[in-house]
């Protein structure tokens, strides 16, 4: 390809300048272009064959200088054009491998894939200003977090994180807080007609750097959720001992152990009748029909009926029968028969495949 630094330069917009070949007849060169110009013709190009460009990552003066020049760039003949599109080709060609952008690019490249403690350490080194959107990363955490950042920020502030969350999790948010703070919040989003851009990115960096400054946790679940998971896996006797003892310890933490806890007592209420076909899909046969069978408590034998009720008529005579025929079952047995039920369920939620219903306790 002819170096296009060595060619002929013309004003922009002109006429591609002629030239004399070897026959002596005229032809037509590329013009010189710097490589400002050249990228400008690039960016044009790809937007004229409807590429979706992120031009917004890139830094703040870099989007002014190109939107500049792209005003200044006037017309560009085809043979200029096709000489920056094979260079712009050629450049492709010879890139083996592109790495992220400082710090903060590598840092979003391998999240998820270092420890959080590392990346957490790293991100205050990179600092505030890091490349990206900041309300992306924020709409990343849990709708509780964004609540409770919400709640510690002033009226305005607030408004501002439900403006940019999605609907969904504005809702959610709304739903996490008390309600005259709600209505405060929901309020104040009227007065943010005249909040400028560089306000909103300000804000959300400044929230996003909150982040880097909290502590990373060991545990992604709190502590009653723990507890609750372990108190799911133990024996009822067990279970029932514990959360007296706590009552008498801490009864707030109790409260919230109990509302973390799913036994195979809490399917009748916690279950939707069209998720039941799928829990039964995951449970081996001979364990559904232990548990079923072994049923003894008023709330287990409310399950046993809330699932045999909500599958075929066909299905439910058949573990009817098996029921019968398996006969008196022990307490052992059937709590450990009990608890694989209550597995694959617990698997099924975290998968997102079914939903349990939520309780009036865990809605207030």
């Amino acid at each position: 390809m002819q170096d296009t630094n060595a060619l002929i330069h013309t004003a922009p917009g002109a006429a591609a300048p002629l030239a004399k070949g070897n026959d002596d007849k005229p032809r037509l060169v590329p013009r010189t272009l710097s490589n400002r110009q050249k990228a400008a013709v690039v960016v044009r190009l790809l937007l004229s064959e409807g590429a979706d460009l992120p031009l917004e990552e890139l830094p703040d003066d870099l989007q002014e200088k190109l939107t500049h020049q792209l005003g200044e760039m006037g017309l560009v003949d085809r043979v200029t054009l096709d000489a920056v599109a094979q260079e712009f080709g050629e450049a492709l060609d010879n890139i083996g491998l592109a790495f992220p952008h400082g710090l903060a690019g590598a840092l979003d490249a391998v999240t998820g894939k270092i420890a959080p403690k590392t990346a957490a350490r790293l991100r205050k080194v990179a600092g505030i200003r890091q490349v990206g959107d900041p309300w992306q990363r924020l709409r990343d955490i849990p709708v509780e977090d964004l609540a409770a950042m919400a709640q510690a920020e002033s009226t305005e502030v607030a408004a501002v994180m439900l403006s940019k969350m999605d609907t969904a999790q504005a809702a959610q948010m709304l739903g996490q807080m008390p309600g005259p703070v709600a209505r405060r919040i929901t309020f104040a989003v009227s007065k943010t007609a005249n909040v400028t851009p560089e306000a909103v990115e300000r804000i959300g960096w400044s929230l996003a750097a909150q982040l880097d400054q909290r502590p990373v946790q060991a545990f992604d679940d709190g502590p009653s959720a723990r507890v609750g998971a372990i108190l799911n896996q133990s024996a009822a006797a067990t279970r029932d001992d514990l959360l007296n003892a706590l009552d008498e310890d801490d009864a707030a933490f109790a409260e919230l152990v109990r509302q973390s806890i799913f036994t195979f007592a809490h399917i009748s209420n916690r279950i939707t009748a069209r998720d039941v076909p799928a829990i039964l899909r995951e449970v081996d046969q001979a364990v559904l029909v232990t548990a079923l069978a072994g049923a003894a408590a008023d709330d287990d034998k409310a399950s046993v009926e809330f699932l045999l009720t909500n599958i075929s008529s066909r299905m439910a005579e058949n573990l009817r029968e098996e029921m019968g025929e398996r006969g008196r079952v022990k307490q052992s047995e059937a709590e450990e028969a009990m608890t694989q039920v209550v597995g694959a369920i617990r698997t099924l939620v975290d998968a997102g495949t079914i939903a349990l219903v939520e309780t009036e306790e865990e809605t207030e």
